[in-house]
C-alpha cells in the first residue's frame, strides 16, 4: 500500500512535466496530412484578425441616415457602406465553420487509443502546437470583437434595411451573398460577446456527443493536460529560459486560458470544482503573477465566459480570486 502511495504521489508530482516546444515544433510523419490541413486554415487567421482590428465600422453614415429618413443620397451613402462590411463579417463567420471542422479533426488525433491524452500531446508535439494556436487566435478574435460595437451595430442597420427593401419588392444584389438563413446565422454568431469561444465550445461538446465509444475522460483529460503543460511551463525558469521570444508567454498564457474554459465548458461538473482535474487556484495565482495590463482581459475571459464560476459549488476563495 505504502509503495502504491509513493507511486500515486510521484505521478501527481510530475503530471505532465514535459516542455511543449509552441515555438519550434514541426510535424512527424504519422502527424503531417492532420497538421497540413489544419494549418491550411491557420495561415489565414494573422490576416483575418488584422482584418477585424482594421474594422471601423459605418457609425457615422448609419447614424445620418437615421435621422434624415428621406434623404435618398444619405440613404444610399449608408447601404454602400454597410454592404462591404457584411461580406467581411461573412468571412469571419465563415473562417469560425472551418475552424470548428479544425478543431474536430485535431481531437480526434489528440483523444484516440491506444495513447493517454498526455503521451498523445507530448508525442505529437506540432498537432499539440496546433490547437494551441487555435486557441491563441480565438481569444484574441475574442477580444477585439468585444471591443468593437460596430459590428452589432453595422449589422442590425442591414438586417433592418433588407427587410424593409424586400417588403418595396427591391433587386437587392447582396442577396445573392448573405442571404436570409446565412444572415440568421451569422446574426447568432455575432450576438455572442466571444463567438469563436462559443464555437470552439460547441465544437468541443458535438466531439464528445457524436463519438459515443470514446470515454469524455480522453477529451477533457486533454484539455486539462494542455493547460498544466503551459502552467508548468510558466512557473518552471528551466523550461521558461527555452522561450526565444516574450509573446511565447503571453501566447502561453492565453492558451492556459482557453483549454481551462473549454474543460469548463464540456467537463459534466466544469472547471471550478473540488473533484476537477484543473487547479484552480494555481491557474489564476500564475496569472495574476503577471503585469496586470497583460492579463485582465484574460482574468475577464474566465470572470464572463466561463460555465460553473458562479455554481454553489465553487468556493468562495475562487470566486474572491477572480473579484
Amino acid at each position: 500500500m505504502g509503495n502504491l502511495l509513493k507511486v500515486l504521489t510521484r505521478e501527481i508530482e510530475n503530471y505532465p512535466h514535459f516542455f511543449l516546444d509552441f515555438e519550434n515544433a514541426q510535424p512527424t510523419d504519422g502527424e503531417r496530412e492532420v497538421w497540413n490541413q489544419i494549418n491550411a486554415v491557420l495561415q489565414d487567421s494573422e490576416s483575418l484578425l488584422a482584418d477585424l482590428q482594421a474594422y471601423k465600422g459605418a457609425g457615422q453614415e448609419i447614424r445620418d441616415a437615421i435621422q434624415n429618413p428621406n434623404d435618398i443620397q444619405l440613404q444610399e451613402k449608408a447601404w454602400n457602406s454597410v454592404c462591404p462590411l457584411v461580406l467581411r463579417l461573412k468571412q469571419f463567420y465563415e473562417f469560425s465553420l472551418r475552424l470548428e471542422k479544425a478543431l474536430q479533426s485535431l481531437l480526434e488525433s489528440l483523444t484516440c487509443p491506444p495513447y493517454t491524452p498526455t503521451q498523445h500531446l507530448e508525442r505529437e508535439q506540432a498537432l499539440a502546437k496546433e490547437f494551441a494556436e487555435i486557441l491563441h487566435f480565438t481569444l484574441r478574435f475574442d477580444e477585439l470583437k468585444m471591443r468593437n460595437p460596430a459590428i452589432q451595430n453595422d449589422f442590425s442597420y442591414y438586417r433592418r434595411t433588407i427587410n424593409r427593401n424586400r417588403i418595396n419588392n427591391m433587386h437587392i444584389d447582396i442577396e445573392n451573398e448573405v442571404n436570409n438563413e446565412m444572415a440568421n446565422r451569422m446574426s447568432l454568431f455575432y450576438a455572442e460577446a466571444t463567438p469563436m469561444l462559443k464555437t470552439l465550445s460547441s465544437a468541443t461538446t458535438h466531439f464528445v456527443s457524436e463519438n459515443k465509444t470514446l470515454p469524455i475522460e480522453n477529451t477533457t483529460d486533454c484539455l486539462s493536460t494542455m493547460a498544466s503543460v503551459c502552467k508548468v511551463m510558466l512557473e518552471t525558469p528551466e523550461y521558461r529560459s527555452r522561450f526565444t521570444s516574450e509573446k511565447t508567454l503571453m501566447f502561453c498564457m492565453r492558451v492556459m486560458v482557453g483549454v481551462i474554459i473549454l474543460y469548463d465548458h464540456v467537463h459534466p461538473v466544469g472547471a471550478f470544482s473540488k473533484t476537477s482535474k484543473i487547479d484552480m487556484k494555481g491557474y489564476i495565482k500564475v496569472l495574476k503573477e503577471q503585469p496586470p495590463d497583460t492579463v485582465e482581459g484574460l482574468l475577464n475571459a474566465l470572470r464572463f465566459t466561463t460555465k460553473h464560476l458562479n455554481d454553489e459549488s465553487t468556493s468562495k476563495q475562487i470566486r474572491a480570486m477572480l473579484q
